[in-house]
């Protein structure tokens, strides 16, 4: 990326040998993004990371079929919020929006989205992993019936991008989001995948930029960077199992040692690098500020959701109660992590929850 701000310094859609040089720099990274993927490179669309990508997936079908009489779209009540509130927007202008929940496992039933799936049906949106929990998504049993009914299947792979092998075509999807820096890339890059041949309104218009999809001039360096990372991401694969390891290893410790917790999502198929964990009897906040202040960083849930007092709501989906979506923490592994973090995570908690517990009963008692 370096490099690329010193040296890419052309428009990539001039013709000039500064303009090319730039051109040539986005073509190599948009050939490595769409490897990780196993796609070919002129289906990818460069974007500023998954929300947009989720945007153009959504946006740009129902526009682009809305007068065909194709208005119902389908999705699942754990999807990010990038796909949720989209279509929430989508709603406002006439679409018709069916959000299934999921089971109590965190995974999605595919009858029960294959049932709402009709002639009508312009899209059905289903992430590849879920970005609390991990749980993997039945994405590709999903494909026939969309085909047969002439609806476009998207998946949101935002978070299992670089975590799990992925084939489009194995898939059998239509749309793919990517966002660089959930595999280690930098922020405010990413990428949609489209089949070829499927039509799409473009939402960003303006000059003929990504084969008018997407007007704008690209940021040339991060998605240089997107290209490099996604390399690096494929070539790791291999390093899974060693993940869950490390993943399994925190999970049994949590649970052998610190009463009233348990696992969300832990008889599913889930990514190796995350885990969701609910604690009896506190507010995931206080032990996620009290974690910090040890040097270890956890959330409660989507970083695009902080700030919010409303519960999980993927937790919520899954039918869980409210104190168990407050309760609820997300730790996230790399390849980077090391036994020796997990085992100082595991060694902290036990003394902080205890804390936690005692200073929260007179407030319960008051309750």
């Amino acid at each position: 990326m370096a490099d690329s701000l010193r040296d890419d310094f052309g428009n990539p859609s001039s013709v000039h040998t500064f303009g090319q040089q730039a051109k040539a720099a986005l073509d190599r990274a948009r050939t490595a993004t769409a490897a990780l993927i196993d796609a070919a490179g002129a289906e990818i669309v460069l974007t500023s990371g998954g929300t947009e990508a989720d945007n153009l997936a959504l946006r740009g079908a129902f526009e682009a079929r809305r007068t065909s009489g194709r208005r119902r779209i389908v999705t699942t009540g754990i999807e990010h919020e990038a796909i949720l509130k989209t279509a929430q927007a989508l709603a406002a202008q006439g679409a018709e929006v069916v959000v299934i929940p999921a089971t109590s496992r965190g995974v999605i039933d595919p009858a029960e989205v294959a049932s709402a799936v009709d002639a009508n049906t312009c899209l059905v949106s289903v992430m590849l992993a879920n970005n609390e929990i991990g749980t993997v998504q039945p994405v590709a049993e999903l494909a026939e019936h969309c085909r047969a009914q002439g609806a476009l299947l998207h998946t949101d792979a935002v978070q299992a991008a670089g975590k799990l092998p992925i084939s489009v075509t194995a898939l059998g999807i239509d749309m793919l989001s990517l966002s660089a820096h959930k595999f280690a890339g930098p922020k405010g890059a990413g990428a949609l995948w489209i089949r070829r041949g499927v039509r799409l309104a473009a939402q960003s218009t303006g000059g003929r930029q990504e084969r008018n999809r997407r007007a704008g001039t690209e940021n040339v360096p991060a998605l240089v960077g997107m290209g490099v990372a996604a390399s690096l991401a494929k070539s790791h694969l291999d390093d899974a199992p060693a993940v869950r390891r490390l993943r399994d290893r925190l999970e049994s410790a949590i649970l052998a040692n610190v009463p009233g917790t348990i696992v969300n999502g832990a008889d599913a198929d889930r990514v190796p690098n995350t885990t969701n964990i609910s604690f009896d009897g506190i507010e995931a906040e206080s032990l996620l500020i009290a974690l910090d202040l040890e040097g270890v960083a956890v959330s409660t849930g989507s970083a695009c959701s902080s700030g919010s007092l409303e519960p999980s709501h993927v937790l919520r989906a899954m039918g869980l109660p409210n104190n168990r979506a407050r309760n609820s923490l997300r730790f996230s592994l790399g390849t980077p992590t090391t036994e020796a973090e997990i085992d100082f995570v595991a060694g902290v908690l036990p003394g902080l929850v205890a804390k936690l517990r005692r200073l929260g009963r007179p407030m319960e008692a008051v309750r």
